[in-house]
């Protein structure tokens, strides 16, 4: 039978990665009736009734999802990839595809607006992780190894990032290739891959000139030039972390949401923490995340099915490479680009989403299978082991 120490161990990586979870949920819910009631006037906490809205679906969603068995989806995984490429294609179309501030990630149907990269995510992960597992044999080869996961891969990037969505498509494709240094990918030919897709972005950003002034306000964000243009929003962010100091102005007492701070209520909320709560609840955001990583790492770990094994990594991933983007661009670590904190910052699409990547990660929890001292294989979910 399973040893007392084991079931502690294996029930600790799903606990730790539902409290943090739950703690980054309910910052974000605190940060957004702070944030989002200078901005709806009338309607002072509209947003955040919506967000409320959305993380009760998704907590439904991820408890239905916790309770399958994720297996399932590896039979379902190039549907599922398929449907994902099928959203992605919409945001082009006219009339469907909703352009905001220059850019065509989100979709519109029957009133409803819905951006599509979110679920691409978890589709990616899902395909990646089902030929990993299939073709395991041949993991090292050229082929099979690398040219057909990358143009899996690839296609998926290539529309978002031609929706001119530039974070999301590099955070998933960070992701992506971690995925498949996990799953045995030769490293030479991931990185060669890594410096040709610098390169590529590079060129893009340097005949774009709204992109290349972000980069040069980046480098210069001490030149009143940028702070007053492209720097404006980092600059402001730095300023609100530095109002804040270590023990903050206090909830709600905030003042670059007055109209400051561009995107106050989603891209930029972090520093919202920062000037609100302090550099202490800055940080504990960062560890949670941090908690979220290393437990969601080691559900993985622990798991025997090859399948479940890469999707847990591959799903956390997903999670941790966006939030530490965000986290990176609001500290002014990393060039402006547009991607939400997950938990955290408004967005219903993301919040569902992220909270079904949750619940494939207790799912896959749930019914990982560990090798006891005697030899015997043990079901945690079922909690009854079974003879070699």
């Amino acid at each position: 039978m399973i040893t007392a120490l084991e079931r502690s161990a294996d029930s600790r990586n799903a606990i730790m990665v539902c409290i943090a979870t739950c703690l980054l949920m309910v910052l974000g819910l605190v940060m957004l009736a702070s944030t989002s009631v200078w901005i709806t006037e009338g309607k002072e906490y509209s947003l955040l009734i919506k967000q409320a809205s959305f993380l009760g679906i998704g907590l439904i969603v991820s408890g239905v999802l916790a309770y399958s068995d994720y297996k399932r989806f590896r039979k379902w995984a190039w549907p599922i990839y398929g449907f994902a490429i099928f959203l992605l294609v919409l945001c082009y179309i006219p009339g469907i595809g909703k352009e905001v501030n220059g850019e065509t990630r989100w979709i519109q149907i029957a009133g409803i607006t819905f951006q599509p990269s979110e679920p691409a995510k978890i589709a990616l992960m899902i395909g990646l992780a089902a030929w990993f597992a299939h073709h395991q044999a041949e993991v090292k080869t050229f082929r099979k190894g690398f040219c057909y996961p990358m143009t899996i891969l690839g296609a998926l990037i290539g529309l978002i990032f031609f929706e001119k969505d530039m974070g999301t498509s590099a955070g998933l494709a960070a992701a992506g290739i971690a995925l498949m240094y996990i799953a045995g990918t030769r490293g030479w030919l991931l990185m060669s891959s890594c410096l040709a897709g610098l390169g590529a972005l590079s060129t893009f950003v340097y005949f774009n000139p709204n992109r290349m002034n972000r980069i040069m306000a980046f480098m210069n964000l001490d030149d009143p030039y940028h702070q007053a243009n492209a720097g404006f929003q980092q600059w402001r962010g730095l300023l609100a972390f530095g109002n804040g100091g270590v023990d903050g102005l206090g909830l709600g007492n905030g003042a670059e949401k007055h109209g400051y701070l561009p995107f106050a209520h989603t891209d930029f909320i972090f520093p919202m923490v920062g000037e609100e709560l302090g550099l202490w609840f800055a940080l504990g955001t960062v560890f949670c995340f941090a908690l979220i990583a290393a437990y969601g790492i080691a559900i993985a770990a622990r798991c025997t099915d090859l399948f479940g094994r890469l999707l847990a990594a591959g799903l956390t991933c997903s999670i941790v490479v966006p939030a530490m983007m965000n986290i990176g661009v609001t500290t002014a670590v990393l060039p402006n680009t547009g991607l939400p904190l997950p938990f955290v910052s408004y967005g219903g699409t993301n919040l569902v989403f992220t909270m079904v990547t949750i619940g494939l990660l207790i799912s896959i929890h749930r019914s990982t299978v560990t090798l006891t001292p005697r030899g015997e294989r043990v079901l945690l979910a079922k909690k009854k082991s079974v003879k070699l």
